[in-house]
């Protein structure tokens, strides 16, 4: 534990009705980092997570607006620390491998370490949600030309850093694709451990909708890409664009060259359109990238306006 030095360690367990398992889980995390403090924040439970929380000996707090995004907002903005590990409440994350990320963290002096979920068993990690995230996965290192194994993983630590510099948009499970994304974007050291993975209490429901809470991922991504990549959404926009123009106009042309006439005006028009609206998109994510590039600089400087995590100062 010496590595750990003089480092601030905060644990953040955003919770919503986990009464079953959350004074375990903060039992947990005691034995493994007894010098952290540990925060749960309460999303409005109905029933008494806050209270079981606080008898463990974490420090609790409500949030009331529902939804992930919404806690790790909050968590991010009240909680000053050095280094910060966050978990579900659940139950499912190993809390005997939090000392093996956080060290990873500080020798290594990164600002990111995710804890890829590893398991055999069907019934915590459930196949539709396996493909869900490999698919959501694949298309986030393909957009930004690396990643992630487990993007959406929810075991993470995290360098001051990086969480002070973090704009939070998100409000529910997309929190953890914005956090790699913006891990991503600003080329940030990060690092991967695979932690195991297990199954919930019996007690407890997961809060996760496979397909609404996919497809809130998916547009995330889809957003972010037109947001952080203007200029590679746009510019695919555009030259769709421009391919259905001149699949309709073929018809149009090959009347003209037979004949010499423009038999069917609306259908040309619409290609004029068609082509001018392309032309339009592709001046506009030109614009925006520009735009980007600004806002990429002032997250920089946001980043680097904060203390370097470093084994000396630690």
């Amino acid at each position: 534990m010496t590595i750990f030095g003089q480092c601030q360690i905060a644990v953040l367990l955003p919770c919503l009705n986990e009464a079953a398992s959350i004074a375990h889980v903060v039992e947990g995390f005691q034995k493994a980092l007894p010098m952290a403090n540990i925060y749960v924040y309460d999303n409005n439970s109905r029933d008494n997570t806050a209270e079981l929380a606080l008898n463990a000996g974490a420090f609790v707090w409500n949030e009331p607006n529902r939804g992930k995004g919404n806690v790790v907002r909050r968590m991010f903005s009240d909680v000053d620390a050095d280094v910060y590990l966050m978990a579900d409440g659940d139950g499912t994350y190993d809390t005997t491998a939090a000392p093996e990320l956080i060290r990873k963290l500080i020798e290594q002096n990164l600002d990111m370490v995710v804890g890829s979920r590893v398991t055999d068993d069907d019934n915590s990690y459930r196949p539709g949600h396996r493909f869900g995230n490999r698919m959501l996965t694949g298309l986030v290192k393909y957009l930004f030309g690396y990643g992630f194994n487990d993007m959406l993983s929810g075991y993470r630590v995290m360098s001051r850093r990086f969480v002070k510099s973090f704009p939070t948009h998100s409000h529910g499970f997309e929190i953890e694709t914005e956090m790699s994304v913006h891990a991503l974007q600003l080329r940030l050291p990060v690092a991967e451990i695979p932690t195991k993975y297990g199954a919930r209490s019996a007690d407890s429901a997961s809060k996760l909708k496979t397909y609404r809470d996919g497809f809130r991922i998916l547009l995330t991504i889809i957003n972010l890409v037109s947001t952080e990549r203007p200029r590679l959404f746009y510019g695919v926009t555009a030259l769709l664009l421009m391919f259905l123009s001149f699949y309709l106009a073929t018809p149009v042309v090959y009347d003209f060259h037979i004949t010499g006439e423009v038999k069917r005006f609306p259908t040309a028009f619409l290609c004029l359109g068609l082509v001018l609206l392309a032309v339009q998109i592709l001046i506009f994510g030109l614009l925006l990238h520009s735009v980007q590039r600004g806002r990429v600089e002032v997250k920089r400087l946001a980043y680097l306006s904060q203390k370097a995590l470093t084994k000396p100062a630690c």
